[in-house]
Parts: C-alpha cells; structure tokens; sequence
C-alpha cells in the first residue's frame, strides 16, 4: 500500500509539471516575472512599467518588472530561454536582443528565433541622435560639419555592445564617413544619465527615455529614425530626410516566452497584454512617449522578428561591422 501511494504521488507530480498542467492552472501559482533585459530608465523599462499593471489584473496575478542588464541585453534574455515554459517567466523583446545583438555577436548563446515563442509587438518607437546643450552643434547640418571636420575626437553613449543604439550609430557612421567612439553602458538610463551630466557628448537612444531631458533642454535632437517628421520634435529631420534611410527603423517594444509554453498559456499572456493595450490610460501613457501602439498577434510578431534579424545580418556583412 506504500509503494502504491508512492507511485500515486510521483505520478500526481509528473502531470503537475506537465505543459497541459501548467495551461489549465496558469495562472494561480505565483507572480509572473516580467523581464527586462536592460537598466531601469531606458525605454524598454518604461513601456515594461506601463503594461505590467494592467495585465497582471487581466491575469489576476501580479506582473513584476525585474531588470537583467548587461551584455546588450544577452543576459536578460537568457534568464528566460533558461526558465520553465510555463508562462510565469517572461522578456520583453526588444530590437537589441532579437535582432542587433545576434547579427553582430556569434557567440551570443541564444537563437532569437528558435529559443523563444512571441506573444505580442506592444508598440513602436522611433529613436534619434541627441547631444549634450554644450556640443556646439544644435541642427544636423553643424552636427555633421563637427564630426567631419574631428574624426575620433568625440564619443557616444549607447545601451549596450551589441544593442540598437549601437549597431544603429555604427550603420550610421559607416554611411556618413564619420568616426566617433563608443561608450557601452548596461542599459539606456544609465547611457542618458552621462550623456546630461556632459560626461559623454552625444548618445543614440529610443525617443521615450531621452524625449522628458529634450523637453527640459538637457538634450539637443539631431536626426531621428521614423516613418515622418515627428509632432513633438517637428524640427527634427528624419534619416531618410539626410539622404541615410538604411538607418530610418524604428524600435519595438513585444513580450516574448521562452520555447515550449503552450499555445493556452500564450493565448491567456496575449489576451491580458491586449486589454491592458485597451485601457485608455494605458494607451495615452505610451503614445505620450512618441511610441505607436501595435498589439499585434503571436504569429505576426514572429515574422517581424523574423524581418528585422535579416536586415540587421544583412547590414553587419555589407558594412562589414563587428564587436
């Protein structure tokens, strides 16, 4: 009778752990982890912040922001392809590190496409070259008469090796024949946080975390990466307007969960980001950061991943870049 009920539990605890399990339970267990594979204050922070709210009470459970930084946004991106499929642990997908990073880094020990399963693009972003109120150029026009007139005098602030401001700025500089030096930080907020303080002069970043310094005139916008002229910077050339659109994509903001979480788990993760996208507070925070509000399905945030991974291979071999 012991050995019976021993072989019951073991077994009770074998489907416990299974994916079906996991579907019909999910989600009552615990928290859901809300990783973010950068420092607090970027971008990828803020539009994590905004949602996780809401879709915790869709989910009637708490959605907790954690930050991973480090690595381009590499390490954040591990803890979840190295975490249960089970719908509790997830990343916010951002260009860095499903496209920029893996194009350019070879060893980065993860497959963009493989290792994850997309749930939802939640917005777009444009990003934009801005400087320190001390850089003596304040249009694009001066800007690119200061860094062809001192090459490898100055430097620029970006979220990480690997990320998007990087690789967006070295496309940049390979198109426009200029050098300046790079200055990875773990993370946008602490990139911005330099680049106001002076100590850094110039800084490629996603709108939203550099536009409140650029209101308050702590930074100087030079060129920005969108569709069209922007309404809260409408001075502000685009780089398809400089003549370099190569460089003109904007940045998405999605949930991603690691591989093997079953199609209900994702289903039920997907309906909570898209009634937090539906509550309107939710909806005028993001579009009050100059981001778009997407709220795509799975399976066409999968193909933008998709997209965006080759341009970027594509960009790194005809540019020849490297880390």
């Amino acid at each position: 009778m012991h050995r019976r009920t021993l072989v019951a539990t073991a077994a009770l605890l074998l489907a416990s752990a299974s994916p079906i399990a996991w579907a019909q339970t999910f989600p009552s267990a615990k928290p859901v982890r809300l990783v973010v594979p950068f420092a607090p204050g970027g971008t990828t922070d803020i539009v994590a912040r905004i949602v996780a709210e809401k879709m915790g009470a869709a989910l009637g459970q708490t959605v907790v922001v954690e930050n991973k930084a480090g690595a381009g946004g590499a390490i954040g991106a591990m803890e979840v392809v190295k975490a249960a499929p089970d719908g509790y642990t997830l990343s916010v997908a951002t260009v860095s590190t499903t496209a920029a990073n893996p194009a350019i880094n070879p060893k980065i020990p993860y497959d963009p496409i493989a290792d994850f399963v997309p749930i939802m693009n939640i917005a777009a972003t444009p990003n934009l070259i801005a400087v320190h109120p001390s850089f003596a150029a304040k249009d694009y026009k001066a800007f690119i008469d200061q860094l062809k007139k001192n090459p490898g005098k100055f430097s620029y602030a970006s979220s990480g090796t690997g990320g998007i401001g990087h690789l967006q700025t070295e496309l940049y500089k390979s198109l426009s024949g200029t050098f300046i030096t790079h200055i990875p930080y773990r993370g946008a907020g602490p990139a911005l946080n330099d680049t106001v303080a002076g100590q850094v002069p110039i800084i490629f970043d996603n709108l939203p975390s550099a536009l409140p310094f650029v209101k308050d005139g702590r930074l100087v916008p030079i060129v920005v990466a969108a569709p069209q002229r922007l309404a809260v910077l409408p001075d502000v050339p685009t780089f398809k307007e400089i003549g370099l659109e190569p460089v003109n994509r904007m940045a998405y903001y999605g949930l991603l969960a690691p591989k093997g979480t079953p199609k209900d788990v994702i289903d039920k993760i997907h309906a909570a980001a898209k009634a937090a996208l539906a509550d309107p507070g939710v909806r005028q925070r993001i579009e009050a950061t100059g981001s778009l509000i997407v709220g795509n399905s799975p399976a066409e945030f999968a193909e933008q991943i998709k997209a965006e991974l080759a341009v970027y291979k594509k960009v790194v071999a005809q540019q020849k870049l490297a880390l």
